[in-house]
C-alpha cells in the first residue's frame, strides 16, 4: 500500500496524525514570509493595503484576507495546507483540511500587474498542489500535479511565482488527489484588483465560495466519495444560521462575488432587489452585454459577480433556490407523510423509541421541532428571526440594508424594525366563502364560484 494512502486512511478514520514541516530547514524557514493563522469563523474586516499599490479591499464572508510582505518589489504570501477544525454553525464542528487554520483558506488579494510569490507548505498526510483557477500564468505554475509539476510531498515547501496579468475573480484549490482534498475543504478565493483603483469601484465588495459536505449525524469528518447526495450545503464552510449577514448602507453600490466548488449548480437568488451580472471568472462583462436578474445560476467551477444598488431598507434573503440546499443534515430517503394519521401507531413507537416524534403529517413545521439529535449534529432547519423560526439552513443568509451606517461599518445591526403598517398581518374582516360549481360537461374544468358577503364588507 502507498504510504500516503495509508496515512490518509488513518486520518479519515479519526486517528491523530501529526505531520510537521521538518523538511524545511531553519535557515530556509527564516527566509519565508510569515504564515498567519485564523481560527475565528466570524467575518473579518477588510484588510487595507499598507504596502504595494492601492486598491479597494473585499470582505470575505465568514473569512479573512491573507497578509503579505513586499520583498524587492514582489508580493509574497505563505499558505499552509493543513488539517483544520471548522465550526459549520453553532453546535457543530467539522474536521476538515484547509489553509492557515481555516477552510476555505484565506482570500488572496493582489493588483493587476503585481509580481506574486506564494510559498506553500504541506502539513497534510499526503502530497498536494495548488492550482490557481482562471489565471494566466506560465504552464509550470499551473499546479496540476504530474502534468505541470511534481506534487508537494508532506513536510515540503514549494514556491509559485507569476505576474497577476488579468484583473478579475478567481479561486485556488488542489489538483492532487482532488476528490479527497476538495471534499475535505481545500479551496480559497483570489481577487486581482484593477491597476486603476477607480475602475469597477463599488461601495461594498463581498466574496465567498459555495462548498458542500457529507457528514453523517454525530460525525465530524466528511465522506470523501459522495458525488451528489450531500447533507450540508455551505458558504465558506458555514451553514445558516452560522453564515453572517452581508451588511450594507442604504444606496450603496454592492458587489457579491461567488465561486462554486460543489458538485452541482446553484441558482443564487436575492430578495427585494434586481441585480446585474457584471463578471465571470473569464473577466468583467462589458456594460452593453450585462443583463438584469434576481436569480443567476452558478455552474460547477464557475464564478459570478453580481452588482446592485441597495435602495430598499430591510433584511433581504440571499439563498440558493434549490430547496434542499437550504436545509442541514438532511436525509433524502424520507417518505412523504402528509395526510397520514400516525396517532394509532405513535404510542406503540414511543414505547420502543421514547424520543420519537411524528413528523410531516401536516407538512412541517421543522423550524419549531426540538427532537434529540446526536452530538455535533445540526437540525435540518434552524435559526430564529424577529417573527419566529426562519426555517432555513444551509446556503442562506441576509443582506441587511440600513441607512446612516458608517462607510466601513460591517457590524450586524440586528433585525430590521419595519415601519408601522408595512408588515403582512392577519385579516380581521369577513372572508368570502368559496364553493365549487358543478361541471357542465364530462370534460369541463372545475371552476370556483365566490359568494360575496352582504353589503360592502370585504371589498377592501
Amino acid at each position: 500500500m502507498n504510504p500516503n494512502d495509508k496515512a490518509r486512511r488513518h486520518f479519515l478514520q479519526g486517528a491523530a496524525l501529526a505531520v510537521t514541516a521538518g523538511a524545511v530547514s531553519r535557515a530556509g524557514a527564516a527566509g519565508l514570509p510569515e504564515a498567519p493563522l485564523q481560527t475565528s469563523a466570524a467575518t473579518q474586516p477588510p484588510l487595507q493595503p499598507a504596502t504595494g499599490r492601492p486598491y479597494q479591499p473585499v470582505v470575505t464572508l465568514n473569512g479573512w484576507t491573507l497578509p503579505w510582505r513586499m520583498k524587492n518589489g514582489v508580493k509574497e504570501f505563505h499558505l499552509i495546507a493543513e488539517a483544520v477544525e471548522r465550526e459549520i454553525a453553532p453546535g457543530m464542528k467539522a474536521r476538515l483540511w484547509g489553509y492557515n487554520g481555516q477552510s476555505p483558506g484565506p482570500t488572496i488579494e493582489v493588483v493587476e500587474g503585481d509580481r506574486v510569490r506564494i510559498f506553500v507548505t504541506n502539513k497534510l498526510p499526503e502530497a498536494t498542489s495548488v492550482h490557481w483557477h482562471g489565471q494566466r500564468l506560465p504552464n509550470g505554475m499551473d499546479g496540476v500535479s504530474g502534468l505541470t509539476q511534481a506534487a508537494i510531498p508532506p513536510g515540503k515547501t514549494y514556491v509559485y511565482e507569476f505576474t497577476a496579468r488579468r484583473a478579475g475573480t478567481f479561486m485556488y484549490h488542489p489538483h492532487a488527489d482532488e476528490m479527497v482534498q476538495m471534499a475535505m475543504g481545500m479551496m480559497g478565493f483570489w481577487v486581482t484588483h484593477p491597476k486603476d483603483p477607480g475602475l469597477m469601484r463599488v461601495d461594498r465588495d463581498f466574496v465567498f465560495l459555495m462548498n458542500a459536505y457529507d457528514i453523517a449525524p454525530g460525525a465530524s469528518v466528511p465522506k470523501v466519495s459522495t458525488m451528489l447526495d450531500f447533507n450540508l450545503w455551505t458558504w465558506n464552510s458555514r451553514a445558516f444560521p452560522g453564515i453572517d449577514p452581508l451588511v450594507v448602507r442604504q444606496n450603496d453600490r454592492v458587489r457579491i462575488r461567488v465561486g462554486n466548488l460543489t458538485m452541482t449548480n446553484h441558482p443564487l437568488h436575492l430578495h427585494g432587489h434586481e441585480f446585474s451580472v457584471t463578471g465571470t471568472d473569464g473577466g468583467w462583462v462589458p456594460p452593453a452585454a450585462r443583463w438584469p436578474e434576481v436569480t443567476t445560476d452558478i455552474a460547477v467551477g464557475q464564478m459570478r459577480a453580481i452588482e446592485f444598488d441597495a435602495t430598499e431598507e430591510g433584511d433581504w434573503a440571499l439563498h440558493c433556490h434549490k430547496a434542499h440546499h437550504t436545509m442541514n443534515a438532511m436525509g433524502h430517503d424520507l417518505p412523504t407523510m402528509i395526510g397520514v394519521d400516525q396517532s394509532k401507531v405513535l404510542n406503540k413507537i414511543t414505547r420502543l423509541v421514547p424520543d420519537y416524534m411524528a413528523m410531516g403529517d401536516k407538512g412541517g413545521s421543522m423550524g419549531e421541532m426540538e427532537m434529540p439529535l446526536p452530538d455535533n449534529t445540526l437540525p435540518m432547519m434552524t435559526g430564529r428571526g424577529p417573527y419566529g423560526p426562519i426555517e432555513m439552513g444551509g446556503m442562506f443568509s441576509t443582506v441587511k440594508v440600513r441607512r446612516n451606517l458608517a462607510r466601513d461599518d460591517y457590524r450586524d445591526p440586528g433585525w430590521y424594525r419595519a415601519p408601522a403598517g408595512t408588515v403582512a398581518r392577519e385579516w380581521q374582516g369577513e372572508t368570502p366563502e368559496a364553493r365549487r360549481a358543478a361541471p357542465s360537461g364530462p370534460a369541463a374544468p372545475a371552476t370556483l364560484e365566490v359568494i360575496k358577503p352582504g353589503g360592502h364588507q370585504g371589498h377592501h
